[in-house]
């Protein structure tokens, strides 16, 4: 008799140790509308700056906001000026050798590479918030725009329709941009993942390379196509257009290039070696040509050009036709791709300085200069790591230095351009190659494969999806992979079988902790994923193999107790629904059925209001099944079984 009174005490006192689930302090369905509503789009919550602040005062905060250069401005001095002139120039000396030399890759003209270097950098500097990037034409997205647009228009035999479905593309980019800002929906980017990005990128920097080869072996008639093997095809069927003296003028620069790019990646402080190289190039392989008449001698030049600013060509824009949908496209695609790099681009540099970029400012801003651009003769431009490296280490303080760059290329544009006539295409193809080199990212692809192996194979198909197939083929396939593996962790979610670790009272995977322990009589999982339509039927048939298999071992061994309580720590369960509710309280039935306790623990806010909730939730959250801590709740069943036992002796 003192033995079963002992033994009630001990139940009684283990009892009083246990802590009761609290559940969440209840909240109208419009407020937990309003709070969701506001956690997907507005996570960074703009509006908390204008709390308690005066009318004045908000409206100057919301300018500042909408026009990040009032910020700056006011405090502008000129410390700031002379810093931001060094770098404004020194990327302004980049910036005419690239924006011509992509705009040849997109298959435009070259005056089309200089207007784009003008009128989106004073943009830029009114709406971004980011003070080292540097705006302007880029390879990717010039490289993209060229290849789809050419399917289906040749700028060959219709240049002016060419030219018209580039600025239409590049508006629908722009307008496609400057929407996910303002609907907050930048996270629709985030699909293309690191792993995408660095195989896209370095698949599209080898063809934009191998591109190259038409202008620096002089071949005349050249490939469409952006395959690997239609172009090295091309390179090796036409040996009789090569030109011996382009192939020396332009593999002799290169080396130059490359030579200065390594100086200034080896020695950051000698940056302006790098940043100068190109027009160097550009002056020098004029002069040569100028001087030695080459282009009579199989050195093909650029011609003359166009002087004077950016005509407008919003009567160019294109917004209907048969043609409507490949702009659509090529809008969408180049948008995506030019606004993740803009972005990336934006926020490297930041966190070098310590300062935040706002990802939906960012897009705005990218948006509407794309939109205006298109109005002025531009074609999609955005944020170039090459040209933000060399305003970074060239010391710029804001966004000003957009503004000199865009002065220096205003005076090019009205008095320069004459200069330009007898520069040579090769020294292009040769200051396209240098550029894109530094989008092989070889040291950050070896880091993923030793992280993930699944994002390497990410990364792997969109590099040899744009080498084999096609740049937008390939950044399809890596998207839809990338997406394919968040659908596997949505309908397979991990869940692991936890063992207590000796003298605690702590349970962790009994596959990562070898030391860990079972307890008898009892299956503890750990489910680690939202609950959902998506993944039930997988969750069932898991724990059901479990249950069954922990059965079978006992069958076998006859040395362990009999299963008796299945704990579900739902510590990791961050959402339920209805198919997740339905799944327990069938699991619940059939686990009576076989004389096993559903025990579970710590569902979280959500989760457990929606259990409480739930027909019959009376069963699910009923004390005695629902416990804060899986040690909890071992002890305390493990000492409820035992009262019974004694009690039943």
């Amino acid at each position: 008799m003192s033995s079963n009174f002992d033994s009630r005490q001990e139940c009684l006192e283990i009892a009083m140790e246990v802590h009761q689930v609290v559940p969440p302090p209840h909240m109208s369905t419009f407020n937990k509308l309003k709070n969701r509503f506001k956690e997907t789009f507005f996570p960074d919550d703009p509006l908390r700056q204008f709390k308690g602040k005066s009318t004045k005062t908000k409206w100057i905060l919301g300018a500042q906001y909408i026009f990040p250069i009032l910020q700056w401005g006011p405090n502008y001095d000129l410390k700031l000026l002379k810093s931001d002139i060094v770098s404004g120039l020194t990327i302004a000396s980049l910036a005419i050798p690239q924006g011509i030399s992509y705009a040849k890759l997109a298959s435009l003209p070259p005056i089309v590479g200089l207007y784009s270097s003008f009128v989106p950098p004073l943009i830029y500097a009114v709406l971004g918030s980011s003070r080292d990037l540097a705006v302007g034409p880029v390879s990717i997205a010039s490289l993209i725009m060229g290849s789809m647009l050419r399917q289906e228009v040749s700028p060959a035999t219709d240049p002016l329709l060419f030219l018209q479905l580039a600025f239409s593309s590049t508006f629908f980019a722009g307008l496609f941009q400057a929407s996910l800002g303002f609907l907050r929906l930048g996270f629709i980017i985030d699909f293309l993942s690191k792993a995408t990005l660095i195989g896209f990128m370095a698949g599209a920097a080898i063809i934009v390379s191998l591109q190259q080869l038409k202008s620096l072996l002089g071949i005349t008639n050249f490939t469409n196509q952006m395959g690997i093997v239609p172009v090295l095809s091309s390179v090796f069927h036409r040996t009789n257009e090569w030109s011996w003296q382009t192939i020396l003028m332009g593999f002799s620069f290169l080396a130059f290039l490359l030579l200065t790019r390594h100086i200034g990646i080896k020695k950051p402080k000698l940056f302006w070696v790098s940043a100068g190289a190109p027009l160097v190039s550009v002056i020098l392989a004029t002069l040569v040509v100028f001087a030695s008449k080459a282009q009579h001698h199989g050195i093909s030049v650029i011609g003359k050009l166009q002087e004077g600013l950016n005509p407008p060509s919003w009567n160019m824009l294109h917004f209907h036709g048969s043609h409507l949908g490949l702009v659509m496209k090529t809008g969408l695609i180049t948008g995506i791709v030019s606004l993740t790099e803009g972005i990336a681009v934006g926020r490297t540099f930041a966190a070098l300085k310590n300062y935040q970029v706002d990802g939906n400012k960012e897009m705005i801003a990218i948006g509407v200069m794309n939109i205006v651009g298109s109005s002025t003769s531009c074609y999609v431009t955005t944020g170039a790591f090459s040209r933000s490296a060399v305003n970074h280490n060239a010391g710029c303080k804001t966004a000003a230095s957009n503004i000199i760059m865009a002065v220096t290329l205003m005076v090019t544009l009205l008095f320069l351009m004459p200069l330009f006539q007898y520069t040579p295409n090769v020294i292009l193809g040769a200051i396209i190659v240098t550029a894109v080199v530094g989008l092989i990212d070889t040291p950050a692809a070896y880091q993923t494969w030793k992280v993930d192996k699944f994002d390497f194979i990410v990364l792997l198909c969109a590099f040899l999806g744009v080498l084999f197939i096609s740049v937008q083929g390939g950044l399809a396939i890596a998207v839809g992979i990338s997406i394919f593996k968040v659908l596997l962790q949505i309908t397979r979610p991990k869940t692991v079988m936890l063992g207590n670790i000796p003298g605690t009272d702590i349970y962790r995977n009994l596959h990562q902790y070898k030391d860990a322990v079972r307890i008898p009589g009892f299956l503890i999982l750990s489910i680690e994923a939202p609950i959902n339509f998506a993944n039930t039927t997988y969750l069932k048939e898991r724990i059901t193999r479990w249950t069954e298999d922990y059965e079978a071992e006992v069958e076998k061994t006859k040395k362990q107790s009999g299963l008796r309580f299945l704990v579900i720590d739902l510590s990791a369960v961050s959402a339920i629904d209805t198919s997740g509710i339905s799944f327990f309280k069938e699991m619940r039935m059939v686990l009576e059925k076989k004389g096993i306790e559903l025990v579970l623990v710590n569902p979280l806010g959500e989760v457990m209001e929606k259990l409480q909730r739930a027909e019959d939730g009376h069963e699910l959250a009923k004390p005695d099944s629902l416990f804060l801590t899986v040690g909890e709740a071992v002890a305390s069943l493990s000492s409820a079984f035992k009262c019974q036992s004694s009690n039943y002796v």
